[in-house]
């Protein structure tokens, strides 16, 4: 843990803060990648439409160990607590796994695709393969997130970057495999490239951990206090809210394509949403980093709030720029056109969506920083019940634009996602500023 806060800047948080973000911004654009391969792919509106559906699936799965990493930079101080989290993610990976298992039992899985969401049999048929491929994404991102927190906590930064150089070229080695020598559809590219990159970035993570554990291992120090009590059921409590959040929070995906597969231009919507939400999540990632650059540097009484505070408005006024400028001038044609590979009818699909969410970036980061304040006062309890709020107000106003005022499925996505982040963002900020108050 970072033991110098009384000397914190602006600089020392950006020499931290600079390889976790390249590691998102790494592994965000994979996802325009990707979509601009399968463009290129024989029926590219079915493709990534089933891709788009598949993606949301593996995200919900992945939910209950995507906080693994926050829980690990929070709670690994000595080989005791090492243990006790390892042993509870390697639960958590073999519980989703199960699940995921279960619902890609075909008449489960057509049940939901079919009957709820309302797919064409084609675009399920697609969704349900590229699942199958998807089978090692869950628990390979569970074991990654568990290293990586270890190597954010011993100020390795660095070391998860590499790693994600190592899944990016893995994946994009497989898809242009795939792509130039195979004549495979394009939802399955983008599965296959996605696995093994993610395993292979697994792999990597617990390599350059090694030297970490060794010394975890090794070390005599006495337990802290926090770690003589950190049971299983210490864990489970701590952890508890922060799985509900992503669970709630990536769970919103499948249920607004429940509601898309309902809209005006339903295959259109479903075909320009993850191209869009690719371009913003390039934009949001460099903020979902923010939150263990928080945890890190906070201190026990809050002492590095104020440098905190600066760096994230700073940040998160750039990127909701430079998102807008793509959005909103001719760069979004370059962008969906020339580089994603859009028709020119998805293109303009794709723009107005494109321009709702051109303020995601910034309350990503803010929210990222109210977290890391709760997180830090193990104060979880309110990150659930904003994230409740987030998705509840998301669901209430896409069903009221699609079924009420019939929108198009695509903008009514982008308005609902960006009113339900505000409301959290808005419900957070009693207890954030009760914390920050009692400094």
């Amino acid at each position: 843990m970072y033991q110098n806060i009384e000397r914190l800047n602006l600089k020392k948080i950006f020499l931290f803060w600079a390889p976790l973000a390249a590691t998102w911004i790494m592994m965000a654009v994979e996802g325009p990648f990707l979509a601009a391969v399968i463009a290129r792919l024989a029926e590219p509106k079915y493709n990534l439409a089933a891709y788009g559906v598949a993606f949301s699936f593996a995200l919900i799965l992945e939910a209950p160990v995507i906080m693994i990493m926050s829980a690990s930079t929070a709670l690994v101080n000595d080989f005791h607590s090492f243990l006790k989290l390892k042993k509870f993610t390697y639960a958590l990976n073999v519980i989703i796994s199960v699940v995921m298992f279960i619902i890609l039992y075909p008449p489960i899985f057509y049940f939901i695709t079919i009957n709820l969401i309302n797919l064409p049999q084609a675009i399920a048929d697609l969704t349900h393969n590229a699942l199958i491929i998807l089978i090692p994404w869950p628990a390979a991102i569970g074991y990654r997130r568990f290293y990586q927190g270890v190597l954010i906590r011993n100020n390795l930064t660095r070391r998860v970057a590499y790693g994600t150089i190592i899944r990016l070229s893995a994946m994009t080695a497989t898809a242009l495999t795939l792509y130039l020598f195979f004549e495979t559809k394009g939802v399955y590219v983008g599965a296959a490239a996605l696995s093994i990159g993610v395993i292979m970035e697994a792999a990597a993570s617990r390599i350059m951990a090694e030297s970490i554990v060794k010394k975890i291992k090794s070390s005599n120090l006495p337990l802290s206090k926090l770690d003589n009590r950190l049971t299983y059921r210490c864990i489970l409590k701590f952890y508890y809210p922060l799985a509900l959040t992503s669970i709630i929070g990536l769970g919103v995906h499948p249920m607004v394509i429940f509601f898309v597969g309902q809209s005006r231009f339903a295959i259109e919507s479903l075909a320009v949403l993850p191209v869009v939400n690719s371009l913003v999540f390039i934009f949001r990632s460099i903020g979902l980093s923010y939150q263990e650059v928080g945890i890190t540097f906070l201190g026990k009484n809050n002492e590095g709030y104020i440098p905190l505070r600066n760096f994230a408005v700073l940040i998160g006024g750039i990127l909701t720029a430079v998102l807008a400028l793509i959005a909103f001038t001719p760069l979004a044609h370059v962008w969906f056109k020339s580089i994603s590979g859009l028709s020119l009818e998805l293109t303009e699909f794709a723009i107005l969506p494109a321009m709702i969410l051109t303020i995601m970036p910034a309350l990503t980061i803010f929210i990222s920083f109210q977290r890391s304040i709760l997180v830090n006062a193990r104060r979880t309890n309110p990150i659930t019940t904003a994230s409740v709020i987030e998705v509840s107000g998301i669901l209430l106003l896409v069903a009221l634009c699609i079924q009420y005022f019939d929108m198009i499925g695509a903008v009514s996505a982008a308005i609902a996602l960006v009113i339900g982040r505000l409301s959290a963002n808005i419900f957070l900020v009693y207890p954030f500023r009760k914390i920050i108050s009692n400094r």
